[in-house]
């Protein structure tokens, strides 16, 4: 393999963030994989930083907003990600709570809708498990859960 400088790696990353928006931990795990010293990978985070290629808060709201608008992802799924991506609660939770709860409920709603058309269930009640446990697995809470899946009732068996 050849070995690349740390002038070449900072050049490198600095275009690769420039095009998409990256956190610390993906630049860092890059220059990993090319071999560059821990102390260089220091400098080189420090500098993007400072020149704004890397901005852990701008990070942040773009993936939550991309993440619940596209994927269609609930906040724990999202919180856990950028977890995962060693990125502070402090730094990600305002920008999960400014999501707005009208929009977010209509994406959970559209998502059992759909889920529900294609769920084979003897009864009701394995229907709703179901459809709880697919909720779930997209990261959405259970309170926000019930309250679609109770208005979906509602409408579904007008009174």
């Amino acid at each position: 393999m050849v070995e690349i400088t740390e002038t070449e790696a900072l050049s490198r990353v600095a275009t690769y963030c420039s095009t998409a928006e990256h956190c610390r931990a993906e630049i860092t795990e890059k220059l990993q994989r090319w071999s560059i010293p821990y102390d260089a990978i220091d400098r080189i985070l420090d500098r993007l930083e400072q020149e704004k290629y890397i901005d852990e808060e701008r990070y942040c709201r773009a993936f939550v907003r991309d993440k619940y608008r596209f994927a269609k992802w609930g906040k724990v799924k999202i919180g856990e990600a950028l977890r995962l991506k060693k990125i502070s609660q402090s730094i990600y939770f305002p920008f999960l709570n400014e999501i707005d709860q009208e929009e977010y409920l209509s994406i959970l709603r559209g998502l059992l809708s759909a889920k529900r058309k294609s769920v084979r269930a003897e009864n009701e009640f394995e229907l709703t498990n179901k459809l709880v446990r697919f909720a779930l697995s997209r990261g959405f809470e259970m309170k926000d859960i019930r309250h679609c899946l109770a208005l979906s009732d509602e409408n579904e068996y007008p009174e």
